[in-house]
């Protein structure tokens, strides 16, 4: 089972504590079992929380047995970080830890050197902030997260929702990532900088909306060919009426919508069957295996291949 250690530090902000713990939690494999273990570390067995004072049962030794260390955020993101902490996570990284910081957690990872040479974020109001104390950081204050791989960074408070969300995806797929996401009563895809890629079979629709008929009408429709007039002849309205409603109610145009949806069924097909790539482009709508590969790389940043490979 993949253990994850939330490092409490003093001032640690309450949020950003509890969102690991409670959407980790809450994971289960198809079989039913859980997916993770997860233990909350510090230096002390009592660190401050600003309105109220955590009892902790895990030291910083018990930090070397988990595969996934998170660092929530601090309330003074300028407080020094001990020595025991920054040698902990330095021996952690280097025995190959995945380590993963949400809002201000940034800064205190930061202070290890662990993401010297790597791009980071962290909340956007304190984005200037951690550029002026580490300039050896590229600072990306538009997105909500950044992964590097073993290194991964979040901006604040919810973000660290999204951040968590991505590595479960990473870890087990996008069935388990989206049922996690449910439970969580969290979107399973928020615009952004960045993309996200916290996938689901069906595309998220804002419920009661006046569009949620149109997008239930586009999920059934993917493998059509379907143009901006097509859409908005089915919605009974002009093409400018169509996009202003959609910019409205889901960040997004709607071709964009339209292909993204397509991706992510792509993406369920390419987990969940042995059909080929070129049968699956056809399935969700694309006219040539060409251009469905160039989508699909350019959404998710790996072939339709290599995403296979990674989470059938």
């Amino acid at each position: 089972m993949h253990t994850i250690a939330v490092l409490a530090l003093d001032q640690v902000i309450p949020f950003d504590l509890s969102t690991p713990i409670e959407v980790f939690s809450r994971v289960r494999l198809p079989d039913g079992r859980p997916g993770y273990q997860i233990r909350v570390c510090a230096e002390r067995p009592e660190i401050d929380a600003g309105v109220f004072t955590v009892r902790v049962p895990w030291g910083l030794d018990d930090l070397r047995a988990a595969d996934t260390i998170i660092v929530p955020g601090v309330a003074d993101a300028t407080a020094p970080v001990t020595g025991a902490v920054r040698d902990a996570l330095r021996a952690a990284a280097e025995n190959g830890t995945r380590i993963a910081s949400i809002c201000s957690g940034t800064f205190p990872l930061a202070a290890t050197g662990l993401l010297d040479g790597l791009r980071a974020t962290t909340h956007w109001a304190a984005a200037d902030l951690l550029a002026a104390a580490h300039p050896d950081i590229e600072v990306d204050p538009d997105v909500l997260y950044v992964d590097n791989g073993q290194i991964l960074t979040s901006a604040g408070a919810a973000a660290g929702l999204d951040l968590c969300l991505h590595m479960i995806r990473r870890d087990y797929g996008s069935a388990v990532a989206a049922d996690a996401a449910r439970l969580s009563v969290m979107p399973l895809e928020r615009e952004g900088g960045q993309a996200q890629f916290i996938v689901h079979p069906h595309a998220p629709t804002p419920q009661g909306s006046t569009l949620e008929p149109l997008l239930a009408w586009l999920q059934e429709n993917l493998s059509s060919e379907l143009t901006l007039a097509d859409i908005a002849a089915h919605a009974g309205t002009s093409t400018r009426t169509l996009i202003r409603r959609f910019r409205e109610q889901t960040g997004s145009t709607p071709l964009q919508w339209l292909h993204r949806a397509r991706i992510r069924q792509a993406q369920h097909l390419l987990e969940t069957t042995h059909h080929s790539v070129e049968r699956i482009g056809a399935q969700v709508g694309f006219g040539s295996p060409t251009a469905f590969r160039d989508r699909f790389k350019r959404t998710t940043g790996v072939s339709p291949h290599a995403y296979r490979r990674a989470f059938s």
